[in-house]
């Protein structure tokens, strides 16, 4: 049998991502589904041999582990083409959509196809085992969520089967965990701002700070408290407080004023965070300023996390800076900065590093769970050679 494959997995709201094997292979996946039908038409230009798979995943998925088991989706990019595609709702729990699920095994088949030569394959079923990363918001990690999620994913055997699939038309991975790890976001972060991928100590002057993390994602906002080189668990917090309301609310008003529907989430946070001609769109082919209406509904979405920060820094006083972590931070970055500036000027930090950013939580899954696997592998090692010798 071969070696489980690393997998590590941040389902964020925006978008999947994901880290596996020795860092070989990474996958960026809007975290966008569709419901579909089996044989979904090709539309002209279409070439399912040229065409790159991430822009044409559709799927069926059979697990054990799903309310709505065997159904067929589009996934990514293609679903959100689709006119029934869903996102996340706000309030809603990660552990416990089905959504969460489908994204993480859609992201394993296809790592698994491309890296087919690792696995066992017969008939085009390619029989993949893995040792999974993966987080869950601070809240949920502290209503004991991490345990019924974990047991879900390690109890059973999870199939993808691609169908109208760039290159991977008919191939059917079974997907098995040999081992599952649920971080809690907050401590993850803190894992990356301190340590290199072998968790040897980078930032010295940090690891014995006290510090906030506040992690703005899509759906919520985790603030993490470190002390002593651990999250406070008493103290860390969850809201129910994310980006996702307000780019919504922004897509609607752009659809009401200009006319313009926009595909998804995504393409607000593209009008917003793009380098060049930020806050404008396209109407009949004028470049037009949404700069007004971006402005007022981040604005306040901004004022709403800094009253979080200004609450946890009077409970922690002793804090000596907080980080601004995840991708709804990214989005914030300009309101939230200004506001501190004017008000009470604490001292917080932004990764200036985009993608540093966004891809946080992989990457501190990644650390952790190749960790695992090293000790994991050394202890079997150890455990073969005392067999070898009482033979």
């Amino acid at each position: 049998m071969t070696n489980p494959r690393i997998a590590a997995i941040d389902v964020g709201n925006d978008s999947l991502k994901g880290i596996f094997g020795k860092m070989d292979s990474e996958v960026n996946i809007p975290n966008v589904i569709a419901r579909d039908i089996e044989d979904r038409p090709i539309i002209g230009i279409e070439e399912l041999d040229t065409q790159d798979p991430l822009d044409g995943i559709h799927i069926r998925v059979h697990s054990p582990t799903l309310s709505d088991n065997n159904a067929i989706y589009r996934v990514g990019n293609l679903a959100t083409k689709s006119n029934n595609s869903t996102e996340l709702d706000p309030g809603s729990s990660k552990s416990e959509e089905d959504q969460t699920l489908i994204m993480l095994f859609a992201s394993i088949a296809l790592d698994a196809a491309r890296q087919d030569s690792h696995f066992k394959k017969n008939n085009n079923v390619i029989e993949a085992n893995y040792t999974l990363g993966t987080g869950l918001p601070l809240r949920e990690v502290k209503e004991g969520k991490d345990v019924g999620y974990r047991s879900k994913l390690l109890g059973s055997v999870h199939q993808v089967e691609f169908l109208v699939t760039p290159r991977y038309q008919g191939i059917k991975v079974n997907i098995k965990f040999d081992e599952v790890k649920v971080y809690p976001e907050g401590f993850a972060a803190f894992i990356n701002l301190v340590m290199d991928n072998n968790l040897n100590i980078i930032n010295k002057d940090l690891i014995d700070k006290r510090i906030l993390i506040q992690d703005v994602g899509g759906l919520s906002t985790d603030i993490a408290v470190i002390k002593d080189r651990k999250v406070d668990d008493d103290k860390a917090q969850g809201f129910n407080l994310g980006v996702s309301e307000s780019l919504e609310m922004i897509r609607e008003e752009i659809r009401s004023r200009h006319g313009i529907e926009l595909d998804s989430r995504r393409d607000v946070v593209e009008i917003i965070t793009k380098k060049n001609d930020r806050n404008h769109i396209m109407v009949k082919g004028s470049r037009t300023s949404v700069h007004d209406i971006v402005d007022r509904i981040m604005l306040e979405l901004a004022k709403k996390q800094y009253r979080h920060l200004r609450n946890m820094w009077q409970k922690n006083s002793q804090t000596e800076i907080c980080y601004f972590i995840g991708g709804g931070s990214s989005v914030l970055k300009e309101y939230i900065k200004t506001l501190n500036n004017n008000l009470d000027g604490y001292n917080i930090d932004f990764f200036e590093d985009e993608k540093e950013s966004i891809w946080m939580m992989a990457n501190a899954y990644y650390k952790l769970i190749a960790d695992y696997a090293r000790k994991n592998q050394k202890e079997t090692q150890k455990e073969e050679q005392k067999l070898a010798k009482t033979k």
